[in-house]
């Protein structure tokens, strides 16, 4: 009897407390996330001068080198925790995709105060790769049409690629010019002969244009645009000069009704001025 009670309790699984399996089954889930943590550093280390030399394709003026590698390493970790080593592809293959996108998407978005179209900023790009080896090639800086040439692209968009260069890095309105004691561009654009008083009466003006005639919208524009007097308006218009005083009067008292109102002040105004000669002129004088 005591033979078959030791069988037993050795055939008998021993009995275990809950909560020791779920324990027992986490530990190799946690030893397998430690593995590929240390095989992703592993990579990371490893290939870091291919992120580097892929962030200096990158690198032109107004571009920091630093902040280039900074989004390749960016780039590199992303590469690393996406790799999966059971496809038999190599990492630097797959990685150095995932590393220019990064470095391409941090040029579109954060290096541009005025962004161009993306495909200028493109050309832009392709165009600091190719102007090393024509300088080589040709002994000299290439042309703009050289440049067009080599990137198969017209010489407009190769200019406006190379102005673009501005847009990264636009210089101050303060900035003074270090070759000359001329003024700053502020103090050139707020000169006392800019009329930026007289903007938002221009522009009321234009938008009450906008609902004339399109032939009364052309009389004006030629009389005080073109500088054209009334006896060359009668010629072009098959009227007299007379009629083409009275059309330009009547035009201008239906202006002035649209900006001051319809009282009979606004238009006394104008129809005075017109008869003064101020508006128009009887003699055909300018």
């Amino acid at each position: 009897m005591p033979e078959s009670f030791a069988a037993l309790a050795v055939d008998t699984p021993p009995v275990q407390e809950p909560g020791l399996e779920p324990q027992r089954e986490n530990r190799p889930a946690g030893n397998q996330g430690r593995l590929r943590a240390t095989f992703e550093n592993d990579l990371v280390l490893g290939y870091l001068d291919l992120a580097e030399a892929l962030a200096a394709r990158f690198e032109a003026r107004g571009r920091e080198r630093a902040d280039l590698n900074q989004v390749a390493y960016l780039g590199l970790v992303k590469a690393a925790r996406g790799f999966d080593q059971s496809k038999g592809e190599s990492f630097p293959a797959y990685a150095a995709p995932t590393i220019a996108g990064e470095l391409k998407r941090y040029l579109r978005d954060r290096t541009w105060v005025v962004r161009p179209p993306r495909h200028i900023q493109d050309l832009r790009t392709r165009m600091f790769r190719v102007e090393p080896e024509l300088v080589q090639a040709l002994g000299r800086n290439p042309s703009v049409a050289e440049l067009a040439t080599e990137l198969e692209t017209d010489a407009a968009a190769v200019q406006e690629a190379i102005s673009a260069s501005s847009s990264m890095h636009p210089d101050s309105l303060d900035a003074a010019n270090p070759h000359s004691d001329a003024p700053s561009v502020g103090d050139l654009l707020a000169c006392p002969e800019t009329p930026l008083e007289r903007l938002e009466d221009l522009a009321c003006l234009r938008e009450a244009m906008q609902d004339l005639d399109p032939a009364d919208r052309e009389l004006l524009y030629r009389r005080y645009f073109c500088e054209e007097t009334q006896v060359q308006l009668g010629k072009r218009l098959g009227m007299s000069q007379m009629q083409v005083s009275r059309r330009l009067a009547r035009v201008l008292v239906e202006l002035q009704r649209r900006l001051l109102g319809s009282g009979p002040a606004g238009s006394r105004q104008v129809s005075g001025d017109v008869r003064s000669g101020r508006g128009t002129s009887r003699t055909g004088s300018r």
